[in-house]
């Protein structure tokens, strides 16, 4: 055995916080040198007074494998002269107290299955990746000005095996990512993959944040799966939980017997609400790990992006009675979104930050924070409240639809009906839907339709576009056999559609978050719960008019105000039969009448469905002859029938 130190600029580097390639040095690592092979393992352990390697390839007695201590700040390393490819390893960490502690290694690539929790020795250096295509495109494209819907997805539990066992990341990328291709969704997104004792975590509370699950396989089986992502169009963006971390005994949680990755007071240092360990972001070696992570996975894994789960967690001291900002936290996100921007400015950053919070989104070097994204939970907890809301009190809830727009293009916002919202007896989004079977689906269609036509990038929970009736299960697979009865095989059908339009629709995602993307047309119609906005595009002449009927009634005649002459059509209606509706569409080009209507100078008479979206798009080239028009309002009022076509009962509107 002999003892390779690290160099003096890594260790400076380390202790400063700014080592961002710390998985180079630490970790395990088989090292090739002519016709020597051997494997270090490097380990930082200020506290300890004695540490031993141990593994299966010494029958767990570290007896004759010391580590040897490298400077003062606590940097241990041993090299073994041997292969030990696929060895499983722990540190034995003896503390200046006298205590003994079994410890799997914080950078290691790999571990053993659970419940066992020993690291393994591999080797990320032989993928061959064939995605450049994709990387080369990702570097150029502006996502900003480009469609992005996102399927959130929890590998565990999207579909299984028949025996009920997991399926494999490359099994996954036979199946789910088909899924995902033919329902139009441009990215997934997955719950935490970094190495965890609990399955009922989903990840969020991790022992080897260097180490991909080995639940569903090795990691370079998840290179397969990101790479064949890649081969077919779609982005991978990872759930990221740099804030807390689980304190079981072999990961992070007083590593050296001393609050080494934690803070060290206990107000500080404890979360309450999930039982884990808050990191200490003061810290430089911390932030060294924490950011070398995420070049890491960056790196050897070509992941498109992060979530970064709990924002609000890093940027506020969590026990405090008053919110009180945590200095080091907020210095350490903006450190982080700048390093991993300098390195490369297409890798996406998402926040997922409950507060209100300035500037999440914008430049650190203007004082922002320096995401690319943030998620919207204002829209979020808004729109779901007013959707479950009965029908006829939601002219009492109406601002909670307005609100948003008062604030969308502060940020840039992600959308986000996540796992989160259909989970811990909150009720699946389709069982949110008030009403009778007909309605809760229509309903559904109507927030779907709601949200791709809103300012902001798309999220959704698996599951949703089956319109499954139960919320998440997370120790099932997700209710398939629904496929099987007729409305929810028009609700994916729906889906799919929905999204079809979202990709080849422009003014729905090129000025996402400028206020001329949008404008209203009718803002106050809370009467009849109608909403009628326009979204624009780059050119000057394209634009879509969204009119959305959050009620049970049909209008025949209904007139609404637009902004161009000559014709429009309809060009998706979410009451369409094919997708469960009641087929109470606009079959024929609506023709303008030269008479201003909500502010507008033109206006079209149409069809408006029970529980609808209306989208009409501007006819093109088309010569029409200007007439002018005696000033009428038709409404013809409905209730809807169950299930039945919707008819129509003449009456004069207000």
């Amino acid at each position: 055995m002999n003892t390779v130190s690290p160099t003096d600029y890594e260790m400076h580097l380390f202790h400063e916080g700014t080592l961002y390639e710390g998985f180079r040095l630490f970790g395990s690592h088989v090292i090739k040198q002519e016709d020597k092979v051997s494997t270090r393992f490097c380990l930082w352990a200020p506290n300890a007074e004695i540490i031993r390697l141990v593994g299966d390839f010494n029958d767990w007695n570290g007896e004759g494998y010391p580590l040897h201590r490298v400077n003062n700040e606590g940097i241990w390393v041993i090299d073994i002269d041997h292969n030990l490819q696929g060895a499983l390893y722990k540190y034995e960490i003896f503390t200046k107290e006298g205590n003994r502690f079994l410890k799997s290694d914080p950078f290691s690539y790999y571990s053993e299955i659970r419940p066992g929790t020993a690291s393994i020795v591999y080797s990320l250096e032989d993928y061959k990746w064939n995605d450049h295509i994709w990387m080369q495109k990702r570097e150029k494209k502006n996502l900003l000005a480009e469609p992005v819907a996102i399927y959130e997805v929890h590998l565990g539990s999207w579909r299984k095996r028949a025996d009920g066992s997991f399926l494999s990341y490359k099994e996954l990328a036979h199946t789910l990512i088909p899924y995902v291709v033919e329902h139009g969704f441009t990215h997934i997104e997955l719950l935490p993959l970094i190495e965890h004792p609990l399955d009922e975590s989903w990840g969020y509370q991790g022992t080897g944040y260097y180490s991909v699950t080995s639940r569903y396989g090795t990691p370079h089986d998840f290179m397969f799966f990101i790479d064949q992502c890649h081969q077919k169009g779609i982005g991978v963006i990872l759930d990221w939980v740099p804030g807390h971390f689980c304190k079981d005994a072999n990961g992070l949680h007083q590593f050296d017997g001393s609050y080494l990755y934690e803070y060290e007071n206990e107000w500080d240092r404890e979360n309450m609400i999930w039982g884990t360990a808050n990191f200490d972001l003061s810290k430089n070696e911390v932030q060294s790990f924490l950011i070398s992570n995420a070049i890491f996975w960056m790196e050897y894994y070509h992941i498109d992006g992060f979530r970064l789960d709990a924002v609000a967690n890093i940027l506020f001291w969590p026990n405090r009675y008053e919110k009180s900002e945590s200095p080091f936290g907020i210095q350490f996100l903006q450190k982080l979104n700048q390093v991993v921007y300098d390195r490369d400015p297409s890798f996406l950053l998402m926040a997922e930050d409950s507060t209100d919070w300035p500037q999440v989104t914008f430049p650190t070097q203007y004082g922002g924070l320096g995401f690319h994204y943030k998620w919207n939970m204002g829209w979020m907890n808004d729109v779901l409240c007013y959707m479950e809301t009965s029908p006829e009190s939601r002219s009492h809830a109406h601002g909670k639809m307005t609100f948003s727009l008062l604030y969308a293009f502060k940020e840039n916002f992600v959308l986000p009906l996540s796992h989160d919202e259909v989970v811990h007896g909150k009720k699946s989004l389709l069982n949110k839907m008030p009403g009778d079977y007909w309605e809760k689906f229509a309903q559904m269609r109507l927030l779907l339709s709601y949200m791709i036509a809103h300012p902001g990038k798309k999220l959704l929970f698996m599951g949703s576009e089956l319109g499954q009736f139960a919320e998440w299960k997370d120790k099932e697979q997700l209710d398939w056999h629904l496929l099987d009865y007729e409305m929810h095989q028009k609700m994916n059908v729906f889906v799919k559609e929905l999204l079809k339009l979202y990709s080849r629709s422009r003014p729905f995602y090129e000025l996402d978050f400028l206020q001329d993307g949008f404008e209203w047309i009718d803002v106050n119609n809370y009467q009849q719960s109608i909403f009628s906005f326009i979204r624009f595009g780059k050119r000057e002449d394209e634009h879509l008019v969204v009119i959305c009927n959050f009620k049970d009634q049909a209008y025949d005649e209904y007139q609404v105000g637009v902004p161009k002459y000559g014709s429009y059509r309809e060009i998706f209606n979410s009451d369409r039969e094919v997708f469960g509706g009641s087929n109470c569409i606009n079959k024929k080009v609506l023709k303008t009448e030269n008479q201003a209507y909500h502010g507008k100078p033109y206006s079209v008479k149409m069809t408006i469905a029970p529980f609808s979206v209306s989208i009409l798009r501007p006819v093109k080239h088309r010569k029409e002859r200007k007439g002018n028009g005696k000033e009428k309002v038709c409404s013809h009022v409905t209730g809807r029938g169950k299930g039945k076509q919707a008819s129509f009962i003449d009456t004069k509107s207000s």
